[in-house]
């Protein structure tokens, strides 16, 4: 399709947006046609002007003002690109609009939000429309939840057959820490528990009348604290094996039963307990509206780590899958995942939409479903690591070195 731009990043002038920005400017190949997106000229201006000491041919990069919550507007700005990549959260408060232009104007959508209302809401509401237009609406694209899908469609990959298939995700980060754009959306999805809980009550429904059922299950596993690979295991609800089971029911190669876990392997024991009651804390607190003001008074949209914080700070996700009688660990790997790492898992979401070869879909994907391999490879040319740590390939390949994807288990 003929349009303006290639990728258009709405929000570039937050924390996270500039950091996104900057991932573009490095990775974006010479030929890209880019656009800048956001409320404030000035604040575009002075990032564009951050990113032409990066790449000085962005030096006159196209400038977009716009508001997220103005419809005509992003109605537009979906007309003009080819990938529209969003950094403007919380969602569930900013984002219906721009889901709905570029379902309606079949532009692939790309964003960061680990929000699981939002995400029912936009499939309720837009995935028929983007089926039909032929966009890709793909959310999570960040350390929610690429490290998590990505990494256990590269563990299926190590099994062959039609065995059930379980796999269990412990996540283990160090050093790492919150912006003030991560606080406001965390505030926010605390104190819509009954909507989100209906929301995916009501999409629950929807997808039955959407859907056939063929006979594959995927799910969740009944999570519980345990002891895995030297660690204590504390369950994580987060979105991410929510993501994971979406990708296993929309992808053969999971096979036709398959369960995943999802955990925080922390060392300490006191560690553990002194989070569990942390996040309990900012939960209970998020209820109670004056509560929930005060707390979002801590920090403000568009502050975040220092610079330290970002160069020290890594992250690792242990995949341990068993099926048939055999047991694999594979691992994912990077540096700083909030932001370091997340942005550029955007950037890169956004590159491989617009310019790699990938599979046809459309409507609601996950990233595995949508980019999968192609987008694998670009993050470990960008420095992240998957790799297997024991059990190696069904085919007895040697374990513990980096793996392509061409040992996967048989398609039905």
């Amino acid at each position: 399709m003929s349009r303006t731009y290639d990728i258009v990043l709405l929000g570039a002038t937050g924390f996270t947006g500039g950091l996104t920005a900057a991932e573009l400017a490095n990775r974006a190949p010479e030929h890209a046609k880019l656009a800048l997106a956001g409320r404030n000229k000035a604040k575009l201006e002075a990032t564009r002007d951050r990113l032409a000491a990066i790449a000085p041919r962005l030096a006159d990069a196209a400038l977009v003002v716009a508001d997220a919550s103005d419809v005509a507007a992003m109605r537009e700005l979906a007309a003009s690109t080819k990938v529209l990549v969003t950094t403007v959260g919380p969602y569930v408060l900013y984002g219906d609009d721009v889901v709905a232009a570029c379902a309606a104007e079949g532009t692939a959508y790309a964003d960061l939000t680990g929000e699981p209302e939002f995400v029912d809401r936009t499939y309720i509401a837009h995935h028929e429309t983007a089926l039909a237009s032929g966009a890709r609406l793909v959310h999570c694209c960040g350390f929610d939840s690429i490290p998590h899908d990505l990494g256990a469609q590269f563990t299926v990959e190590q099994f062959a057959g039609d065995a059930p298939l379980h796999v269990r995700g412990y996540v283990h980060a160090v050093g790492s820490t919150f912006s003030g754009g991560t606080l406001h959306s965390a505030l926010t999805a605390f104190g819509r528990v009954r909507q989100t809980l209906a929301t995916a009550k009501e999409r629950v429904a929807v997808e039955k009348t959407r859907q056939v059922d063929d006979g594959r299950r995927a799910r969740t596993e009944t999570m519980k604290p345990h002891r895995a690979l030297g660690y204590w295991a504390a369950p994580m609800p987060t979105v991410d094996p929510v993501i994971i089971t979406r990708s296993a029911r929309a992808l053969p190669e999971y096979g036709p039963d398959f369960s995943y876990g999802h955990y925080a392997a922390i060392k300490r024991l006191p560690v553990a307990v002194g989070g569990a009651v942390a996040v309990g804390t900012l939960f209970a607190g998020a209820q109670i509206p004056p509560v929930r003001r005060a707390l979002g008074r801590i920090t403000s949209p568009g502050d975040g780590p220092s610079e330290k914080q970002l160069d020290t700070a890594t992250f690792w996700v242990r995949f341990v899958g068993e099926s048939g009688g055999r047991r694999v660990v594979t691992e994912v790997a990077g540096g700083e995942p909030g932001y370091r790492e997340t942005s550029r898992m955007l950037a890169e979401s956004g590159l491989s939409l617009a310019f790699d070869d990938l599979p046809d879909v459309a409507g609601q994907v996950t990233t595995a479903q949508a980019m999968g391999p192609a987008l694998r490879e670009r993050l470990i040319r960008s420095g992240m690591t998957f790799r297997v740590l024991e059990g190696g390939n069904a085919d007895g390949s040697a374990s513990g070195e980096m793996q392509d994807s061409s040992h996967v288990r048989s398609a039905r």
